[in-house]
């Protein structure tokens, strides 16, 4: 469905994240790499390098994917009692591609956002009305 707010051919932000669409023409050209952003646009050369995503979807994903795979990793102990190594061979691929999955989209998903919301550092106002 196209949000009317947004420019004529965007997507909506969950699916320009999960295809890695350029904020500015849509193409999908976001990603350089499985995580690496691209320093630019191919098509339109928009910068992606003005944008500071920074760990903010990892430290996010950390606390999440823990929790589920904590939660997941305790339940089977408790239903199962399965030995040590199943819990090694179970847990370390699924909890790998679960990060690799959503760090993808959660570091598109800011950057489209900071994109679309024109967010910019903030800056001190040297000049203008002072109440003093």
């Amino acid at each position: 469905m196209h949000d009317p707010q947004l420019p004529k051919g965007q997507s909506g932000l969950v699916q320009a994240a999960l295809f890695g669409e350029c904020p500015a023409c849509g193409q999908r050209t976001l990603f350089a790499g499985w995580v690496r952003f691209a320093p630019r646009c191919r098509a339109c050369g928009h910068d992606f390098d003005a944008y500071n995503v920074g760990d903010g979807p990892a430290a996010f994903l950390i606390l999440v994917i823990g929790a589920i795979v904590c939660a997941a990793a305790l339940v089977l102990q408790v239903k199962a009692s399965p030995p040590f190594w199943v819990h090694i061979v179970l847990w370390v691929p699924f909890t790998t591609a679960l990060v690799l999955l959503s760090l993808r989209v959660s570091k598109a998903a800011m950057l489209i956002h900071e994109a679309r919301a024109q967010v910019r550092e903030g800056r001190i106002d040297s000049g203008g009305d002072d109440a003093a």
